[in-house]
Protein backbone atom coordinates (compact mmCIF):
# COMPACT_ATOMS: atom_id res chain seq x y z
CA UNK A 1 0.00 0.00 0.00
CA UNK A 2 1.41 3.35 -0.99
CA UNK A 3 1.42 6.14 1.56
CA UNK A 4 -1.66 8.33 1.15
CA UNK A 5 -1.43 12.10 1.20
CA UNK A 6 -5.13 12.43 2.04
CA UNK A 7 -5.97 13.99 5.41
CA UNK A 8 -9.40 14.31 7.06
CA UNK A 9 -10.30 16.91 9.68
CA UNK A 10 -13.59 15.91 11.38
CA UNK A 11 -15.56 18.43 13.44
CA UNK A 12 -18.37 18.33 15.91
CA UNK A 13 -20.45 21.52 15.46
CA UNK A 14 -22.24 22.83 18.55
CA UNK A 15 -19.78 24.22 21.14
CA UNK A 16 -16.87 23.14 18.93
CA UNK A 17 -17.21 25.55 16.02
CA UNK A 18 -20.10 27.60 17.41
CA UNK A 19 -20.30 28.91 21.01
CA UNK A 20 -23.95 27.85 21.39
CA UNK A 21 -26.24 25.06 20.27
CA UNK A 22 -27.64 25.78 16.82
CA UNK A 23 -31.27 25.81 18.01
CA UNK A 24 -30.41 28.72 20.33
CA UNK A 25 -30.09 31.27 17.55
CA UNK A 26 -32.97 32.09 15.16
CA UNK A 27 -35.07 29.07 16.10
CA UNK A 28 -35.57 30.40 19.63
CA UNK A 29 -36.96 33.65 18.23
CA UNK A 30 -39.15 31.75 15.78
CA UNK A 31 -40.95 29.75 18.46
CA UNK A 32 -40.86 32.50 21.08
CA UNK A 33 -39.13 30.67 23.90
CA UNK A 34 -35.88 30.81 25.84
CA UNK A 35 -33.12 28.26 25.46
CA UNK A 36 -33.76 27.11 29.04
CA UNK A 37 -37.45 26.47 28.31
CA UNK A 38 -36.66 24.76 25.02
CA UNK A 39 -34.09 22.32 26.39
CA UNK A 40 -36.12 21.64 29.53
CA UNK A 41 -39.06 20.67 27.30
CA UNK A 42 -36.87 18.49 25.04
CA UNK A 43 -35.14 16.77 27.95
CA UNK A 44 -38.35 16.13 29.87
CA UNK A 45 -39.97 14.65 26.77
CA UNK A 46 -36.92 12.44 26.22
CA UNK A 47 -36.96 11.23 29.83
CA UNK A 48 -40.69 10.53 29.76
CA UNK A 49 -40.41 8.33 26.69
CA UNK A 50 -36.88 7.00 27.32
CA UNK A 51 -36.02 8.52 23.95
CA UNK A 52 -32.68 9.24 22.31
CA UNK A 53 -31.81 12.93 22.70
CA UNK A 54 -31.49 13.63 18.97
CA UNK A 55 -34.89 12.04 18.29
CA UNK A 56 -36.49 13.98 21.15
CA UNK A 57 -35.11 17.26 19.80
CA UNK A 58 -36.34 16.53 16.27
CA UNK A 59 -39.79 15.44 17.44
CA UNK A 60 -40.21 18.59 19.53
CA UNK A 61 -39.06 20.79 16.65
CA UNK A 62 -41.84 19.38 14.47
CA UNK A 63 -44.57 19.37 17.11
CA UNK A 64 -43.83 22.79 18.63
CA UNK A 65 -43.97 24.52 15.26
CA UNK A 66 -47.25 22.74 14.44
CA UNK A 67 -48.74 23.74 17.81
CA UNK A 68 -47.82 27.35 17.11
CA UNK A 69 -49.19 27.18 13.53
CA UNK A 70 -45.74 27.87 12.09
CA UNK A 71 -45.22 26.43 8.62
CA UNK A 72 -41.68 25.11 8.59
CA UNK A 73 -40.43 23.80 5.26
CA UNK A 74 -36.96 22.49 4.49
CA UNK A 75 -35.69 25.82 3.19
CA UNK A 76 -37.02 27.54 6.32
CA UNK A 77 -34.91 25.19 8.45
CA UNK A 78 -31.88 25.84 6.23
CA UNK A 79 -32.44 29.57 6.65
CA UNK A 80 -32.10 29.18 10.43
CA UNK A 81 -28.39 28.67 9.85
CA UNK A 82 -27.80 32.18 8.54
CA UNK A 83 -27.59 33.76 11.99
CA UNK A 84 -25.34 31.18 13.64
CA UNK A 85 -22.23 32.68 15.19
CA UNK A 86 -18.81 31.07 15.39
CA UNK A 87 -15.74 31.13 17.57
CA UNK A 88 -13.00 33.56 16.58
CA UNK A 89 -11.22 32.55 13.38
CA UNK A 90 -13.56 29.72 12.37
CA UNK A 91 -14.69 31.38 9.13
CA UNK A 92 -11.14 31.51 7.72
CA UNK A 93 -9.72 28.41 9.42
CA UNK A 94 -10.64 25.80 6.82
CA UNK A 95 -9.12 27.58 3.82
CA UNK A 96 -5.99 28.43 5.80
CA UNK A 97 -5.49 24.85 6.96
CA UNK A 98 -6.17 23.45 3.49
CA UNK A 99 -3.60 25.82 2.01
CA UNK A 100 -1.05 24.94 4.69
CA UNK A 101 -1.60 21.24 4.11
CA UNK A 102 -1.15 21.75 0.38
CA UNK A 103 2.17 23.51 1.01
CA UNK A 104 3.28 20.29 2.73
CA UNK A 105 2.12 18.11 -0.15
CA UNK A 106 -1.05 16.96 1.61
CA UNK A 107 -4.67 16.90 0.45
CA UNK A 108 -6.82 18.04 3.36
CA UNK A 109 -10.62 17.79 3.41
CA UNK A 110 -13.03 18.86 6.13
CA UNK A 111 -16.13 17.03 7.43
CA UNK A 112 -18.86 17.74 9.97
CA UNK A 113 -20.09 14.95 12.25
CA UNK A 114 -22.83 16.44 14.42
CA UNK A 115 -25.89 15.48 16.45
CA UNK A 116 -27.43 18.78 15.36
CA UNK A 117 -29.46 19.35 12.22
CA UNK A 118 -27.84 19.01 8.83
CA UNK A 119 -30.31 21.44 7.30
CA UNK A 120 -29.32 24.23 9.70
CA UNK A 121 -25.62 23.60 9.15
CA UNK A 122 -26.18 23.77 5.39
CA UNK A 123 -27.48 27.32 5.85
CA UNK A 124 -24.41 28.61 7.69
CA UNK A 125 -21.68 30.82 6.29
CA UNK A 126 -19.12 28.00 6.59
CA UNK A 127 -21.08 25.16 4.95
CA UNK A 128 -19.23 25.42 1.63
CA UNK A 129 -15.96 24.39 3.33
CA UNK A 130 -17.07 20.83 4.03
CA UNK A 131 -16.73 17.81 1.80
CA UNK A 132 -19.71 16.27 3.63
CA UNK A 133 -21.99 17.27 6.48
CA UNK A 134 -23.07 14.26 8.53
CA UNK A 135 -25.81 15.20 10.99
CA UNK A 136 -29.38 14.49 11.97
CA UNK A 137 -31.85 15.30 9.21
CA UNK A 138 -35.53 15.03 8.36
CA UNK A 139 -37.55 13.23 5.72
CA UNK A 140 -40.01 15.54 3.92
CA UNK A 141 -43.46 15.13 2.42
CA UNK A 142 -44.55 16.32 -1.04
CA UNK A 143 -44.99 19.84 0.34
CA UNK A 144 -41.41 19.88 1.65
CA UNK A 145 -42.59 19.76 5.27
CA UNK A 146 -40.66 17.51 7.70
CA UNK A 147 -42.62 14.52 8.97
CA UNK A 148 -40.01 12.06 10.33
CA UNK A 149 -36.25 11.80 10.98
CA UNK A 150 -34.30 10.24 8.13
CA UNK A 151 -31.08 10.28 10.14
CA UNK A 152 -30.71 10.68 13.91
CA UNK A 153 -27.10 11.08 14.99
CA UNK A 154 -26.08 10.71 18.63
CA UNK A 155 -22.76 10.51 20.47
CA UNK A 156 -22.16 6.83 19.65
CA UNK A 157 -23.65 6.63 16.16
CA UNK A 158 -21.33 9.50 15.16
CA UNK A 159 -18.51 6.97 14.96
CA UNK A 160 -19.95 5.27 11.84
CA UNK A 161 -19.17 8.40 9.84
CA UNK A 162 -15.48 8.06 10.61
CA UNK A 163 -15.60 4.74 8.80
CA UNK A 164 -17.64 6.23 5.98
CA UNK A 165 -15.02 8.92 5.41
CA UNK A 166 -12.28 6.32 5.64
CA UNK A 167 -13.92 4.11 2.99
CA UNK A 168 -15.46 6.90 0.89
CA UNK A 169 -18.98 5.48 1.35
CA UNK A 170 -20.57 8.82 2.15
CA UNK A 171 -23.74 9.13 0.10
CA UNK A 172 -25.73 5.90 0.61
CA UNK A 173 -26.55 6.36 4.28
CA UNK A 174 -29.43 3.89 4.03
CA UNK A 175 -26.98 1.14 3.08
CA UNK A 176 -25.42 -0.37 6.22
CA UNK A 177 -23.61 -3.01 4.19
CA UNK A 178 -21.38 -0.61 2.24
CA UNK A 179 -19.67 0.86 5.29
CA UNK A 180 -18.86 -2.62 6.62
CA UNK A 181 -17.63 -4.19 3.41
CA UNK A 182 -14.02 -5.33 3.27
CA UNK A 183 -11.89 -3.36 0.82
CA UNK A 184 -8.94 -5.31 -0.52
CA UNK A 185 -7.17 -2.43 -2.28
CA UNK A 186 -6.53 0.22 0.34
CA UNK A 187 -4.50 2.66 -1.77
CA UNK A 188 -7.35 5.15 -2.03
CA UNK A 189 -8.37 5.03 1.64
CA UNK A 190 -7.63 7.80 4.11
CA UNK A 191 -5.26 6.25 6.69
CA UNK A 192 -6.53 6.46 10.25
CA UNK A 193 -3.22 8.11 11.14
CA UNK A 194 -4.30 11.01 8.92
CA UNK A 195 -7.54 11.68 10.82
CA UNK A 196 -7.99 14.56 13.27
CA UNK A 197 -11.20 14.89 15.30
CA UNK A 198 -12.29 18.17 16.93
CA UNK A 199 -14.80 18.01 19.81
CA UNK A 200 -15.70 19.86 22.98
CA UNK A 201 -16.69 17.37 25.66
CA UNK A 202 -18.06 14.05 26.85
CA UNK A 203 -20.41 13.45 23.92
CA UNK A 204 -17.34 13.43 21.66
CA UNK A 205 -15.51 10.72 23.61
CA UNK A 206 -16.49 7.80 21.30
CA UNK A 207 -15.22 9.65 18.21
CA UNK A 208 -12.10 10.91 19.98
CA UNK A 209 -11.24 7.44 21.25
CA UNK A 210 -11.96 5.78 17.91
CA UNK A 211 -9.68 8.16 16.03
CA UNK A 212 -6.91 8.13 18.64
CA UNK A 213 -6.86 4.35 19.13
CA UNK A 214 -6.46 3.88 15.39
CA UNK A 215 -3.48 6.21 15.17
CA UNK A 216 -5.09 9.58 14.46
CA UNK A 217 -5.34 12.60 16.76
CA UNK A 218 -8.17 14.17 18.74
CA UNK A 219 -8.41 17.74 19.99
CA UNK A 220 -10.76 18.90 22.75
CA UNK A 221 -11.55 22.59 22.31
CA UNK A 222 -13.11 24.74 25.00
CA UNK A 223 -14.94 28.05 25.20
CA UNK A 224 -13.04 30.63 27.28
CA UNK A 225 -14.58 29.77 30.64
CA UNK A 226 -13.47 27.62 33.55
CA UNK A 227 -16.24 25.02 33.30
CA UNK A 228 -15.46 24.14 29.69
CA UNK A 229 -11.72 24.23 30.34
CA UNK A 230 -12.13 21.83 33.26
CA UNK A 231 -14.24 19.47 31.13
CA UNK A 232 -11.64 19.35 28.36
CA UNK A 233 -8.75 19.09 30.79
CA UNK A 234 -10.42 16.09 32.42
CA UNK A 235 -10.70 14.33 29.04
CA UNK A 236 -7.09 15.14 28.29
CA UNK A 237 -5.84 13.83 31.64
CA UNK A 238 -7.91 10.67 31.16
CA UNK A 239 -6.22 10.18 27.75
CA UNK A 240 -9.52 10.51 25.92
CA UNK A 241 -8.23 13.48 23.94
CA UNK A 242 -4.69 13.93 22.64
CA UNK A 243 -4.71 17.73 22.87
CA UNK A 244 -6.71 20.50 24.48
CA UNK A 245 -6.87 24.11 23.31
CA UNK A 246 -9.10 27.14 23.57
CA UNK A 247 -11.62 27.31 20.71
CA UNK A 248 -9.79 30.20 19.08
CA UNK A 249 -9.21 29.30 15.44
CA UNK A 250 -7.26 32.40 14.47
CA UNK A 251 -3.80 32.18 12.98
CA UNK A 252 -1.04 31.97 15.58
CA UNK A 253 -3.19 30.61 18.41
CA UNK A 254 -2.44 27.43 20.33
CA UNK A 255 -5.07 25.55 18.33
CA UNK A 256 -3.63 26.81 15.04
CA UNK A 257 -0.15 25.67 16.09
CA UNK A 258 -1.39 22.22 17.15
CA UNK A 259 -3.13 21.67 13.81
CA UNK A 260 -0.09 22.75 11.80
CA UNK A 261 2.17 20.55 13.92
CA UNK A 262 -0.05 17.53 13.25
CA UNK A 263 0.00 18.23 9.52
CA UNK A 264 3.77 18.62 9.57
CA UNK A 265 4.14 15.29 11.35
CA UNK A 266 1.91 13.54 8.81
CA UNK A 267 3.92 15.08 5.96
CA UNK A 268 7.23 14.03 7.55
CA UNK A 269 6.27 10.36 7.23
CA UNK A 270 5.78 10.81 3.50
CA UNK A 271 9.07 12.52 2.70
Amino acid sequence: MKESRKVAFLYDFDLTLSPRNMQEFSFQDLIGTTKEEWWADVNEFGRKHNMDGALAMMFKLITVTREKNITLKRQDIVNLGKDIEFFEGVETFFERMTAYAKSLGLELKHYIISSGLKEIIEGTKIAHNFERIFASQFAYDDNDIPFWPSQAVNYTTKTQYIYRVRKNTMDDLWNARSVNEYIECKDDLVPYSNFVYFGDGETDIPCMRTVSKKGGKSICVYAPNKAKYDECRKLYLEHRADYLAEADYREGTELDKICKSILEKIASYLN
